[in-house]
């Protein structure tokens, strides 16, 4: 890859490395996730935000469960249009779930909105200053930036190892991330 490549290109590239993972390397790779230390703490009662895993991403499930397990409470991202934040609604491992417009699995409209502390974000690519690509549609960016005007909200990449890029070509509306946390390593960006 080129210093010069297109996020397209990148995010080609790096879905490629994540599709080429087995199923048993993605299901081992979100059990070390779940296992590993946190570089955040959860207080009783705060709000994690976690997402229904498509294609080939890594499944947040587990390490959802470990965070209920210390207290927090769970919610799953709800598509509401596009240039449109994101909704939050209430979750737990039991519930079940219904298609969103966009096909990704949702809690139903009748659960509770919660405003995340923290939110796990899905991502096709990552690099070492913690800018993400993400699919193109902006959802977390934009969601981030709106909700971060009323509270801080830590923004947590969710990834496996082999998505890490040399450089993402960010741009001024691309927010960038807190931590990522892969089943290797924790990257911590906010120094």
């Amino acid at each position: 890859m080129t210093a010069s490549a297109s996020k397209a290109e990148l995010r080609a590239a790096a879905l490629a490395k994540r599709d080429a993972l087995s199923d048993e390397q993605r299901a081992d790779a979100a059990q070390a996730l779940a296992k590993r230390k946190l570089p955040f703490e959860i207080a009783p009662g705060m709000v994690v935000s976690g997402y229904s895993p498509i294609r080939s991403e890594i499944d947040p499930a587990p390490l959802m469960r470990k965070l209920a397990e210390a207290g927090a409470r769970l919610a799953l991202p709800a598509v509401m249009a596009r240039g449109k934040s994101l909704a939050f609604r209430a979750w737990s491992p039991n519930d079940r779930l219904m298609l969103g417009p966009l096909g990704i699995l949702e809690p139903s409209p009748a659960a509770a909105e919660l405003i995340p502390d923290i939110m796990l974000v899905p991502l096709a690519a990552f690099d070492a200053a913690g800018h993400r690509i993400g699919y193109g549609a902006g959802h977390y960016d934009f969601t981030l930036e709106h909700l971060r005007k009323a509270k801080a909200i830590v923004a947590v990449g969710a990834a496996f190892a082999v998505q890490q890029i040399k450089a993402v070509p960010a741009q001024p509306h691309d927010v960038a991330l807190d931590f990522v946390l892969t089943e290797k390593k924790v990257f911590d960006f906010r120094s």
